[in-house]
């Protein structure tokens, strides 16, 4: 009988364990534009996991750090989170505000566009990304933002369905050009 509750005890400290192993400190901030070229490495491991990289990797970080710099400034559309874990960046969430034309009714005059939504592998499944999809969604409550839109991957659909979003009958895509 003391064998039992010897194992169960194990048990629950291995299980202690590995939810300590599973932890990690990270905080959620505001991007600043000198996070430009942590965020440009982000974008890459982003995209260079999906398909087949036609730019060379130092042409499209200088690219693409560079236009990050510029869109991170203040007062434009764009906004930016990031998860910072012992002073590097794991993840990353870009929203650009995409403005209404002025309508008449009382009805926010904004949608918001989420994009370009990673984390590093290592610390997906331990609330970055929750966090992070938490702090646009009240960025966007405080503003006259109608509705966030997206394209989710297969496997981050079922976050965006913890927090309410759904899939649409009334939205329509035209692919213009192959990505």
């Amino acid at each position: 009988m003391n064998c039992g509750k010897v194992i169960v005890s194990a048990n629950l400290a291995a299980a202690a364990m590995s939810e300590a192993d599973n932890n990690i400190d990270f905080e959620i901030r505001s991007a600043q534009t000198s996070d430009a070229p942590a965020l440009a490495k982000l974008r890459y491991a982003l995209r260079s996991s999906t398909g087949v990289v036609t730019e060379p990797k130092a042409d499209f970080s200088k690219r693409c750090t560079d236009w990050m710099e510029e869109h991170l400034k203040a007062g434009g559309y764009w906004q930016c989170w990031v998860a910072e874990s012992e002073h590097k960046l794991i993840g990353c969430l870009w929203l650009q505000l995409v403005e209404k034309i002025p309508n008449p009714r009382s009805e926010p005059e904004y949608h918001a566009y989420l994009t370009n939504f990673y984390v590093e592998e290592f610390a997906r499944g331990r609330g970055v990304g929750s966090q992070m999809l938490s702090r646009a969604i009240a960025w966007c409550e405080t503003r006259e933002v109608h509705a966030v839109i997206l394209w989710p991957s297969a496997r981050s659909r079922s976050l965006y369905a913890r927090r309410g979003f759904a899939v649409r009958d009334d939205l329509m895509e035209l692919l213009i050009a192959d990505a």
